[in-house]
């Protein structure tokens, strides 16, 4: 069959690259992470075959590749790769340490100067030059600049770093950070920054904790603000380039579980900003948790998307949050789209803590995880998971007070869900013809309780979250022997929600769990992590499951059409593209992860029809 393009229903802001590449993490720079090919469809979709397999050297990656003018890009834990994308054969290499694992950002380049690739390495912003493979002259100090210069206050040696690739707007590249978390309090500013991709040069810096003087650093009492770490956009931004816009999710105020030292909403912790691209400036700003103590961070990309709102289309931005609460926003303003309310919440008990007492609600869509808890919902599918399930919640003397309760000094307090989400760094996807916005949830609680600590510099009391659980602050309710969570299945789902009403349209298992699969109990879905990816054919492509599968679904429907077995767990977003050959290409990396004791592995794989089913 040929090759068939729906029509072009979006921007991408990169002038001269063909809709058959993926040339930015979410496909646009809004981060819809839908692609126009049609090669692959639901009626094919089962005769995927694996086309080519290459192997990064080291575990742990996370990345989603970008392909660009008849090259693949992709990171490793110590090195860029730029590969052939219809075989997978390395065209050069530039190693260095401690590089992105999630990805890199391209900037098509300006007279006289060639297309590069922005990178982190530590602490430094690499600008590579596509064409030779190496750091491109002229820009910061032969071709690098040094991060953490400005955000360190006056901590010397405060952790500095970034996960996720940069953003591009037009010749500035966006960067965020990762810092200080869960603690200690102080540690390196989450600044996001504006630098100059020709030069390097500081163009402008958004504090994310105001300085005084600034607007919101009224909500830092005192000197709470100072070296306030944390509140930093760890995950991925995206831009909206017709207004000039860029969406930042912004992470929770350190110490993630206490925070008596920063009384108030400590704006812009937990927050999504909208930005101008050019300047920095706060354009609106919506908190969608106050005063975090459960680690709940923004992490995911907000999906630019169009939802309906008081009957007509608008633009909008759709933020999934760990809490599994799936908030959208019109675009220009921040007014949300269904409505949201404040509702009262459990109040903490630990001493000197002021913990907020409402939290932030959508009126629509529903809670796409599970936020409540009681003990008929323990496990009960197979016996022996069901005793040590029911053991776990009696010996450790849980309770829980429902959606967002607090740590206590006193029995262990339940919270659903855990940091991991609910939602994660994953997102959304979005498909333009539906009108469907797509993502897999997570149904896993944490418990813990509070214990009290010492500085061992200043001896000044403080308290922090803890459990028996290996004695870390996350105890998850699970059985640590086979990562089993102790609630009644799903344990993951593939959830798709309509932008025109609200609604949940349709959900789905997503994943296995091998184990009980083979007691003959079915239809579970497993722990996930990895994003998801839509296409015009009507398509919804995922790895993520704790299964090692990638998956293709019937974006309609839900109805699960495919499923391979692939090196390790794919925690990470895929990718569609056709290549020169005119092949559509489906590759995903294939690398493990540490969150459920998976293996772990090196490899991308690449998927594509055989030649005679195009």
């Amino acid at each position: 069959m040929k090759m068939r393009l729906f029509p072009v229903i979006f921007l991408i802001a990169l002038p001269g690259l063909a809709q058959t590449d993926w040339p930015v993490y979410g496909h646009d720079p809004g981060g819809m992470r839908h692609s126009p090919l049609t090669q692959i469809t639901p009626a094919n979709v089962a005769k995927l075959e694996r086309a080519w397999t290459f192997h990064g050297g080291r575990p742990g990656s996370q990345v989603t590749p970008v392909v660009i003018g008849g090259v693949m890009y992709v990171t490793a834990p110590d090195a860029v790769h730029a590969l052939e994308p219809e075989t997978g054969r390395e065209l050069w290499k530039y190693a260095a340490p401690g590089i992105t694992r999630r990805g890199l950002a391209y900037w098509p380049g300006a007279t006289g100067l060639h297309p590069r690739l922005f990178v982190s390495s530590n602490t430094d912003l690499l600008a590579i030059d596509t064409t030779t493979g190496k750091l491109a002259p002229g820009f910061g100090n032969e071709g690098k600049i040094d991060m953490k210069k400005g955000v360190l206050g006056d901590l010397a040696d405060a952790r500095f770093a970034m996960q996720s690739p940069p953003a591009i707007f037009k010749d500035i590249v966006i960067t965020g950070s990762n810092n200080n978390e869960p603690a200690p309090s102080q540690g390196a500013y989450g600044d996001v920054r504006g630098w100059d991709a020709k030069t390097g040069k500081l163009l402008w810096t958004f504090h994310t904790v105001p300085r005084p003087g600034e607007p919101g650093n009224e909500t830092w009492p005192g000197d709470s603000w100072k070296n306030r770490s944390g509140v930093n956009n760890w995950g991925f931004m995206t831009i909206d380039v017709e207004r000039g816009l860029i969406f930042v999710p912004l992470g929770c105020p350190t110490i993630d579980f206490y925070g008596a030292d920063r009384p108030g909403s400590g704006l812009y912790g937990n927050s999504l900003v909208a930005l101008e691209a050019a300047t920095g400036k706060v354009k609106w700003f919506q908190q969608l948790v106050h005063h975090d103590l459960w680690d709940y961070d923004l992490a995911a990309p907000p999906a630019l998307i169009e939802a309906t709102m008081n009957g007509k289309k608008v633009p909008a931005v759709a933020q999934i949050s760990k809490m599994g609460m799936l908030f959208v926003f019109e675009r220009t303003t921040g007014q949300p789209i269904w409505g949201m309310e404040e509702r009262k919440v459990p109040v903490s008990k630990v001493p000197r803590e002021k913990s907020a007492p409402t939290q932030p609600f959508p009126l629509k869509p529903e809670p796409l995880s599970k936020m409540t808890f009681t003990p008929a919902d323990l496990y009960n599918v197979t016996p022996e998971h069901a005793a040590f399930c029911k053991a776990l919640w009696e010996n450790e003397h849980m309770f829980t007070e429902g959606p967002y309760t607090p740590m206590s000094v006193e029995g262990n307090a339940f919270t659903y869900p855990s940091t991991l989400g609910g939602g994660n760094w994953s997102g959304v996807s979005y498909d333009p013809r539906l009108g469907y916005v797509f993502t897999n949830i997570m149904n896993l609680a944490q418990w813990g309780h509070m214990e009290e600590r010492k500085d061992p510099k200043t001896g000044e009391v403080t308290w922090a979250r803890t459990s028996s659980a290996g004695g870390t602050a996350y105890g998850r309710f699970w059985d640590p022997s086979n990562h089993i969570p102790c609630q009644n299945p799903p344990f993951g789902e593939l959830v798709a929600v309509d932008m025109k009403t609200g609604n949940i349209a349709w959900r789905t298992p997503l994943g296995t769990v091998e184990s009980l699969e083979a007691k003959g109990v079915h239809n579970t879905g497993s722990l996930n992590l990895g994003g998801s990816i839509t296409t015009a054919a009507g398509l919804v492509f995922i790895g993520a499951a704790n299964d090692a599968k990638f998956r293709a679904f019937d974006s309609k429907t839900g109805k699960e059409l495919w499923a391979a077995k692939i090196d390790a767990v794919g925690q990470a977003t895929p990718i569609t593209y056709q290549g020169k050959d005119g092949r559509q290409y489906v590759v995903i990396m294939a690398a493990g992860g540490p969150f459920w004791g998976s293996p772990g592995g090196d490899a991308l794989v690449a998927f594509a029809l055989p030649e005679a089913a195009k």
